[in-house]
């Protein structure tokens, strides 16, 4: 069985107003004095977010007893310095993001100017194991028509800067300020894979291949394959969907490279196009059929999803785990629903990010 990891980026926020807190340095300072894993919490780009990486695992009840632990290790942490954590993609309330010490960080800065210095965004990594580079590639070729509805199922970032975007996912469309970031062509092998990331270095445009920030790609640290597609989730339940959901097309996408299916081979213009409407619209309105690339009813792309990897989830035993949260997700709405269910409801940015906080921990 394929095993699975997520890594989440959390908001640092003040408990009492909401507003973003950069105080990530003591926050891992804390965890570290706390014994907290090395490996589990990273500093990020700016100084109010904070990731955890969870370990490889087959069983997604593991994973989502994971999740829930670092959450609630990661809440702890900030609450002994006087901030807590908030499973939001962006920040609902006015922030000036303060970029992180590092050269990395400090060379990002200069290269994309305010791109880098407002790319406040959280987002959900999730990694599932392939045997080679060669089945990595199949997988990643075979999977570009069905991220979008990842995107729409996890969006959950309809405000910026103390307004309402009129997105769902607004967080895609600030991350698509990275000059690496998106869609991509069909490859077709790994030998082409590698040459076209050698070739992108090489311009001097990005610092290492590190920066190659596809929607879905070879990791560089792992044998997996990483998608990058998701916003952060509000609840820990959607996050493990959306894995549950990757395992399911990455297995899907293997079978189909192997019985010598050739990938659907829309354009890299449609798949754009595709991204923006599941970015905009998320599960309120309409998405683009990922065979058909015509509109159809969110609800009917979800579950052309499901009956996609329906084998792949019978497979591992999570097909009535996924349907049942996908039903649940369709009736409650997602990150952004929720959102601005609250915002209606209260009247008040900061008391959707102190609810939000509470079900982040969920």
């Amino acid at each position: 069985m394929r095993t699975v990891g997520v890594e989440e980026e959390l908001l640092l926020v003040d408990p009492e107003t909401g507003e973003p807190r950069a105080q990530s340095a003591a926050v891992l300072a804390r965890a570290e004095k706390n014994g907290a894993d090395q490996d589990v919490f990273e500093k990020e780009l700016h100084e109010q977010m904070l990731e955890f990486a969870t370990h490889p695992q087959s069983s997604m009840e593991s994973l989502r007893a994971e999740i829930v632990r670092c959450r609630t290790e990661a809440a702890q942490h900030a609450e002994e310095i006087g901030c807590t954590v908030a499973a939001l993609a962006t920040s609902p309330l006015p922030v000036s993001p303060a970029v992180g010490f590092g050269r990395r960080y400090q060379w990002m800065a200069d290269q994309y100017g305010i791109a880098t210095r407002e790319q406040l965004v959280m987002g959900c990594h999730v990694h599932v194991s392939v045997e080679s580079d060669e089945e990595g590639v199949a997988v990643v070729d075979r999977l570009r028509p069905w991220l979008p509805v990842l995107r729409a199922i996890s969006a959950n970032s309809p405000f910026w800067q103390g307004k309402d975007t009129g997105y769902n996912s607004y967080r895609s469309r600030v991350w698509l300020r990275w000059p690496s970031a998106g869609p991509t062509e069909i490859f077709g092998s790994a030998e082409r894979y590698h040459r076209l990331i050698a070739d992108m270095v090489a311009t001097g445009a990005l610092l290492d291949d590190g920066m190659i920030y596809f929607d879905a790609r070879l990791s560089q640290r792992y044998p997996t394959v990483e998608l990058r597609v998701s916003d952060v989730c509000l609840h820990s339940g959607t996050a493990v969907l959306i894995a549950t959901l990757v395992r399911g097309l990455v297995e899907t996408a293997a079978r189909e490279w192997r019985a010598g299916c050739e990938p659907l081979d829309h354009s890299v213009s449609l798949l754009r196009l595709a991204d923006w409407q599941a970015a905009r619209s998320g599960l309120a309105g309409e998405l683009l059929h990922p065979a058909t690339m015509r509109r159809m009813p969110a609800e009917a792309v979800v579950r052309a999803l499901l009956d996609h990897v329906e084998e792949a989830l019978d497979g591992t035993g999570d097909l009535a785990r996924a349907e049942a949260a996908c039903d649940e997700l369709l009736r409650e709405g997602n990150g952004a629903q929720v959102q601005r269910t609250l915002m209606e409801r209260t009247g008040s940015l900061r008391d959707v990010v102190t609810d939000c906080v509470r079900r982040t921990q969920a």
